[in-house]
């Protein structure tokens, strides 16, 4: 089965920086749901920003949907196909209501105003979202602008999921509902995020970006030695 992206020996630093990734590989096959984990500043988002043209390599190779990708134009296809979920809501969501919002993705790829909110509702209803299809964007949640987030990626019919700490300020029946969600879904995702819990919940495969690189993390021991008194 061929790969939906594979990444190859990738190098990246930002400038006046020491490098963040050094050699970073790994592939993503489809119907995996592939956790990374690693600790604050690894270069985990950094990662996901490369796979989508934000970030260019200084060396290495990122293929996505069997073709290499290193010139702008090359991410064209791959901002369509691969919907990204960023950490803050804040920095997806800016239309006034939960529908435009929603309705903005669709719009952009050609689909008639008609077609966007037959879109809109599916994917509203397809989240047990419907009644916020008029709410005021900014006057949402925490927890609801990261649904809402969600949405406005699925609208786009994307191959590919990147989510990038999608638990972050959940309270616990909220990370429920998301994982039921994401496990309800067709589409290969990566997903970064640092709780043990969720990765366990959703992951298919995890792995760990440490010094530059995303190595297979050790399991953890259940039966450790207990110390003598």
């Amino acid at each position: 089965m061929s790969a939906l992206i594979a990444v190859t020996d990738l190098h990246f630093g930002y400038p006046h920086r020491p490098p963040v990734l050094k050699g970073a590989s790994f592939t993503l096959h489809p119907g995996e749901r592939l956790a990374i984990t690693g600790p604050n500043g690894a270069g985990k988002s950094t990662l996901l920003q490369a796979l989508v043209g934000l970030n260019r390599p200084s060396s290495g190779q990122i293929i996505a949907f069997g073709q290499v990708r290193q010139q702008e134009k090359d991410f064209h296809e791959v901002r369509r196909r691969a919907g990204y979920v960023f950490q803050d809501p804040d920095d997806q969501l800016f239309c006034p209501t939960v529908a435009e919002d929603v309705a903005f993705g669709p719009l952009n790829l050609g689909k008639s105003p008609a077609e966007s909110m037959i879109i809109v509702e599916r994917v509203l209803a397809d989240l047990r979202l419907s009644a916020f299809r008029d709410r005021i964007t900014y006057k949402l949640s925490g927890g609801e602008k990261r649904l809402v987030s969600l949405a406005t990626v699925l609208a786009m019919d994307p191959d590919v999921l990147l989510l990038d700490e999608p638990t972050n300020a959940l309270d616990e029946p909220t990370t429920e509902r998301l994982v039921d969600i994401l496990l309800g879904l067709p589409q290969a995702m990566i997903v970064i995020s640092h709780d043990p819990h969720f990765r366990r919940k959703i992951a298919t495969r995890t792995l760990r970006l440490e010094d530059g690189c995303l190595i297979t993390p050790a399991p953890a021991c259940r039966n450790a030695a207990v110390p003598a008194v």
